[in-house]
């Protein structure tokens, strides 16, 4: 919580000094394609001992939301963000396919620079709110933490007032959802920090 606290203090800084260069704001949407980690079942009668850990299938989510972007210096910029997501994949587990499906509020604060004409580079800390999780067929508890911290890095195009980027989220803050079935004494967790390429598009309003 400290450390999002630090990130959301830096955003707002950042941002009041960017409004002496002008800040834009816009609209956003676009695809994710990855995962969110592994899936491990364990005997509850022994020890909880291993019996399966099982990585993830990368499947395609989506998101949309809104940024704001300021202009610290001619080519460096502060683009704060504020975006709907929804992250899926899939185990595949005794002949049968599970999906996991994680809906959240993503919070990326981007510094980012230009390199030349409409490219840019940009990277930063993501602030995450995990607002449900849900594992087919297994009824899985919440999350352990509910506000998460994952870095975002990537780079994009500025073309007028439309623009589009791709980037690499991490999960940074380790996470996992349990379950317990105790028909068959066995307990499941499953990771769910994103692990995942994402490509926006975006309209300057």
């Amino acid at each position: 919580m400290k450390n999002v606290l630090m990130c959301l203090l830096i955003a707002y800084a950042c941002t009041v000094a960017a409004q002496d260069n002008g800040v834009n704001f816009g609209v956003k949407a676009g695809l994710n394609y990855g995962d969110n980690g592994k899936i491990e079942i364990s005997d509850v009668a022994d020890a909880g001992s291993n019996i399966l850990s099982e990585n993830a299938n990368d499947r395609v989510g989506y998101h949309l939301g809104v940024f704001l972007r300021g202009n610290i210096t001619n080519s460096i910029y502060i683009k704060p963000e504020l975006q709907y997501t929804q992250n899926s994949s899939s185990y595949d587990i005794d002949n049968t396919t599970l999906s996991y499906t994680i809906k959240k509020l993503d919070a990326p604060i981007l510094v980012g620079a230009t390199v030349i004409g409409p490219l840019h580079v940009f990277g930063g800390p993501s602030l995450q709110y995990i607002v449900d999780n849900d594992l087919e067929d297994v009824r899985l508890g919440d999350v352990k933490n509910e506000f998460t911290v994952g870095l975002q890095f990537g780079v994009g195009l500025q073309l007028g007032r439309l623009n589009a980027d791709i980037r690499y989220e991490r999960g940074l803050s380790d996470n996992q959802a349990q379950a317990i079935d105790d028909n068959l004494g066995q307990t499941v967790r499953v990771d769910s920090r994103p692990n995942q390429l994402i490509l926006s598009v975006g309209l300057d309003l």
